[in-house]
């Protein structure tokens, strides 16, 4: 798998938050919110014990697709907040054109210890992240999806500026079994050209 996030000059600081590539050390601080009930609701995995999530975290490749997002905490030292994940991928298109599609397109998603919710660092971050994908890594969409039940992640969605393309009746299986509607948000560089320029 290429690691696309290596065209990034790292870290990358915002006004609150320092972003840096996800490093195999950052296991225990992401195991410390991760297993928290409120966030394993919604993440896409919940390893039910530290040994398997260091499995998954490990064998997953988080270190090429993950950003760590960082804020300076009491004592001065740098606190992990949660994680904003970048998988970049090809495009489809026609055969004669593939080569046009490799590595222009990404799915963004995150995960945040909600201990530190509410003060928009989440927001900071993604925003901050949609901008590396737009800028040095040059694609062309961004797409996201979540649940539709879990509000405050469409919700963030729509508050960095991306356009609900999809609602989905039952199209999700819920870990506690049930069937769930879902949403599918996008944005294309000349509608974040167009946001950041407004």
């Amino acid at each position: 798998m290429e690691d696309s996030l290596n065209k990034v000059a790292w870290p990358v600081a915002t006004e609150r938050l320092c972003l840096r590539r996800l490093e195999s050390e950052d296991l225990e601080a992401t195991w410390r919110y991760r297993q928290l009930p409120e966030v394993t609701e919604w993440i896409t995995a919940a390893p039910a014990t530290f040994g398997e999530y260091r499995e998954h975290f490990l064998s997953e490749g988080r270190i090429h697709r993950d950003v760590a997002v960082e804020i300076a905490g009491d004592d001065g030292n740098k606190v992990l907040i949660g994680t904003v994940m970048l998988k970049v991928h090809d495009g489809w298109g026609q055969e004669e054109i593939l080569d046009q599609t490799r590595l222009v397109e990404a799915e963004i998603g995150w995960s945040f210890d909600p201990a530190y919710g509410g003060k928009g660092y989440a927001t900071e971050a993604v925003r901050a992240v949609l901008e590396l994908g737009f800028g040095a890594l040059g694609l062309r969409r961004v797409v996201a999806e979540s649940f539709a039940a879990n509000d405050p992640s469409w919700k963030l969605m729509e508050r960095v500026g991306m356009r609900r393309e999809s609602y989905n009746l039952r199209n999700g299986l819920h870990r506690s079994g049930e069937w769930m509607d879902g949403v599918v948000y996008a944005m294309l560089a000349d509608e974040w050209g167009e946001l950041v320029t407004a």
